[in-house]
C-alpha cells in the first residue's frame, strides 16, 4: 500500500498531526509536557535522537504500537523493534540479568549512537514479544529524547524514518518528515536536521559479543 492510500486511510480516524519546534540541546519543560501528555494518551510521535529521526510510542500503549505497525507496513510478528530507555537501570527492567562483559561494554558506551540486542526478560508487554526472545535497546545521548522517556517513566518503542531516496536512506529535515506523516502521527518534534547515519549494532545474546552493523558509533569493545 502507497504512503499516499495509508494517509488517506488514516485520515478519517486521527486527526492530521502537528509539529512543534523543541531546542535539541535546552528543551523548554513545558513542551516535553505537551509530548508527554500526547504520548500517554496513545500518540505516535516522530523525534530526533543523536542518529537518525525515529517514530515511537510509549510501549504500554498497544494500539498505538498497532498503528505504527500499519504506518510502516510492518508485520509485529517479524519485525526487530527497539525501545529506548533513559538509562541502564531502566534497560535491566526490561531484560534477563547482564552478563559483565555486556554491562560493562554498556556502560562504557551509553548513552550513545548504539542499539544492543539482548535478551527480553522483565517488564517488555506481551502483546508486543509474545514470540520473540530477544529486543533491541538504546540509551541515545540526546536531550530531547532523553527527558521524555525520563518523565514518561515508560521507554518508547521506535523505529527509524527510512526515505523514499536509497542512496540518502533516511529522512533529515523535519519539515519534510511533516510534510509526509502530518495525516499519520500525531505529532512531529522539530529538533533541527537529523543525521543520515544509523547506530552501531551489537548483538549481546550469547558469550560473544558480536558486532551486526557499524554505524554512527564506533566499534571498539
Amino acid at each position: 500500500m502507497s504512503l499516499q492510500v495509508k494517509q488517506k486511510a488514516h485520515r478519517n480516524k486521527y486527526m492530521a498531526g502537528s509539529s512543534l519546534k523543541i531546542h535539541p540541546d535546552n528543551p523548554p519543560p513545558n513542551k516535553i509536557a505537551q509530548v508527554i501528555e500526547i504520548l500517554k494518551k496513545g500518540g505516535v510521535i516522530i523525534y530526533p535522537t543523536d542518529t537518525v529521526y525515529a517514530m515511537g510510542c510509549d510501549i504500554s500503549q498497544p494500539k498505538a504500537i498497532e498503528r505504527i505497525c500499519k504506518i510502516k507496513g510492518i508485520d509485529p510478528a517479524k519485525h526487530q523493534f527497539s525501545i529506548l530507555c533513559h538509562d541502564i537501570s531502566q534497560v535491566s527492567s526490561y531484560t534477563k540479568q547482564l552478563p559483565n562483559a555486556v554491562f560493562k561494554l554498556m556502560k562504557k558506551k551509553l548513552p550513545g549512537p548504539y542499539t544492543f540486542i539482548l535478551p527480553i526478560g522483565g517488564d517488555i508487554p506481551k502483546s508486543l514479544y509474545s514470540k520473540k526472545k530477544t529486543i533491541g535497546i538504546r540509551v541515545p545521548d540526546h536531550p530531547i529524547i532523553n527527558l521524555l522517556v525520563n518523565q514518561l517513566g515508560n521507554p518508547l518503542l521506535t523505529t527509524s524514518i527510512k526515505h523514499t531516496d536509497e542512496i540518502l536512506e533516511y529522512m533529515t529535515d523535519p519539515e519534510e518528515i511533516f510534510d509526509r506523516y502530518k495525516n499519520l502521527v500525531d505529532l512531529v518534534i522539530d529538533g533541527g536536521p537529523g543525521d543520515n547515519i544509523p547506530s552501531t549494532v551489537w548483538d549481546c545474546t550469547s558469550d560473544d559479543i558480536v558486532l551486526l552493523r557499524e554505524g554512527k558509533g564506533d566499534t571498539d569493545h
